[in-house]
C-alpha cells in the first residue's frame, strides 16, 4: 500500500484561524452597518428642505427626487426653453397674422367685380366712373387679355353692397361693347403706394405708360423698345425688371403720345422672343433714375 503522508495538526489550526478571523471581520461590519439611521440629519445635504418628517417611513420608501439636486437650470437649458418659448410665440403670430390676412382678403374678394369685355379705348377713369352710380369705387384695374381684342377689369368697393349692386351693369354698353359684370374671384393686389403718380405730370405720364408681363428672359431692352415702336409709336423711356426667382421679366413702356399707349394693349398675346407677351395699362409712371452724385476720396 501507497504511504499516505501525514498532515500535521497545525496545518489545520493555522487554515482556519485566518476564516474565523474573516468570518468576524463581516460579521462586525454588517452590525455596524445595520445599526445606522439613514434618516439622520448628517446624512441629508444641506440644500434638502428641513422639513421632511412625513418622509420618515423607512429608508426603502426614499427615491432620488426626494434629494434636490442643484435647482439652476443650466445654460444648454436656459437655451432650449427660450427657443422653445421664441418658436410657440412665432407659429401663434404666424397662425393669427395668417387668419388676418385670410379674412381682410376674402372680404376685399366679396367688394369686388370681375368685368370683361370691356372696349380697348375705355380707361380706368372711365370704368370706374360708370360703376361709382353703385357706390364707392376704391379701385380699378384694367388688365390685357392675351386671347381677345377686348380687355377685363376688376372694380373693388367700400363695400360689399356696392359690389352687388354693380352685377346690375352687367350689359352696358361702355364704347362700342356691353359689359359683362360677375362676382369676383380674387382680390386686387395693392399698389405700393410710394409708386403711385405724385402730381398732375406724372398721372399724365401714368396714361402714356403700358405695364408688359410673361417676357422672355432672353430678350434684351432694346429688343423690347424696337417691339413697341415697331408696332405702337415712339417709346421716351422703358424700364425693363427681372430677377433670378421668376422665369420671365416685367417691363414699363412710356410712349411720347397716350394713343401709342392705347395701341399697345392690342398686343397682348403676342409673341415676344419666346413667350406671349400680356400688356396692361400702367398703375405708376417710369420715373427717371437718380444718379447719385460720386464720392470724393
Amino acid at each position: 500500500m501507497a504511504a499516505v503522508a501525514e498532515i500535521p495538526a497545525d496545518a489545520n489550526r493555522m487554515d482556519s484561524k485566518p476564516k474565523a478571523e474573516s468570518e468576524f471581520s463581516v460579521q462586525k461590519l454588517v452590525d455596524m452597518f445595520t445599526k445606522l439611521n439613514p434618516l439622520a440629519k448628517e446624512f441629508f445635504p444641506s440644500s434638502y428642505p428641513p422639513n421632511h418628517d412625513h418622509l420618515l417611513q423607512g429608508f426603502n420608501q426614499l427615491s432620488p427626487t426626494h434629494f434636490l439636486v442643484n435647482s439652476k437650470p443650466s445654460a444648454n437649458e436656459n437655451f432650449a426653453n427660450n427657443r422653445r418659448r421664441r418658436n410657440s410665440f412665432n407659429q401663434v403670430r404666424r397662425r393669427v397674422g395668417g387668419r388676418s390676412l385670410k379674412a381682410q382678403r376674402e372680404d376685399s374678394i366679396r367688394r369686388t367685380v370681375y368685368v370683361s369685355d370691356i372696349d380697348q379705348h375705355v380707361t380706368e377713369e372711365r370704368l370706374a366712373a360708370l360703376f361709382s352710380s353703385c357706390g364707392q369705387v376704391i379701385d380699378c384695374r384694367i388688365c390685357g387679355d392675351p386671347h381677345s381684342v377686348l380687355r377685363f377689369a376688376f372694380v373693388e368697393f367700400a363695400d360689399e353692397y356696392g359690389a352687388r349692386t354693380a352685377l346690375n351693369l352687367g350689359g352696358t354698353v361702355l364704347g362700342y361693347y356691353p359689359v359683362r359684370v360677375l362676382p369676383s374671384k380674387t382680390a386686387i393686389l395693392p399698389v405700393n403706394p410710394t409708386f403711385l403718380p405724385r402730381s398732375d405730370d406724372e398721372r399724365e405720364m401714368c396714361a402714356r405708360t403700358v405695364y408688359c408681363t410673361n417676357i422672355d428672359k432672353k430678350v434684351s431692352q432694346a429688343e423690347v423698345k424696337n417691339f413697341f415702336e415697331s408696332a405702337c409709336g415712339e417709346v421716351t423711356r422703358l424700364r425693363l425688371l427681372g430677377d433670378h426667382v421668376h422665369s420671365t421679366r416685367i417691363a414699363f413702356v412710356e410712349f411720347v403720345m397716350a394713343e401709342s399707349a392705347i395701341i399697345a394693349l392690342n398686343c397682348s398675346g403676342m409673341l415676344l422672343g419666346t413667350q406671349p407677351i400680356r400688356v396692361s395699362p400702367s398703375k405708376t409712371p417710369v420715373r427717371p433714375r437718380v444718379t447719385r452724385p460720386a464720392s470724393i476720396n
